[in-house]
């Protein structure tokens, strides 16, 4: 799978992430939400740099 497609899944889970802990959840369980928000990030970022890395290496 494409790095775009993988990082786009995961800003959209974010986004819902939010707008259910707003419209639903009334803005309780914040600390959940962040740190499932900063772990989807955190695993973006590492798929990222693995792609990154991998495409280097065959460019050069």
């Amino acid at each position: 799978m494409k790095s775009s497609v993988v990082l786009f899944i995961v800003l959209v889970l974010m986004h819902t992430m939010t707008l259910v802990h707003i419209t639903i959840f009334n803005g309780e369980w914040g600390g959940i939400v962040l740190m499932l928000s900063n772990l989807l990030f955190l695993i973006a970022v590492f798929y990222f740099g693995t792609e990154y890395r991998a495409r280097k290496r065959v460019k050069g």
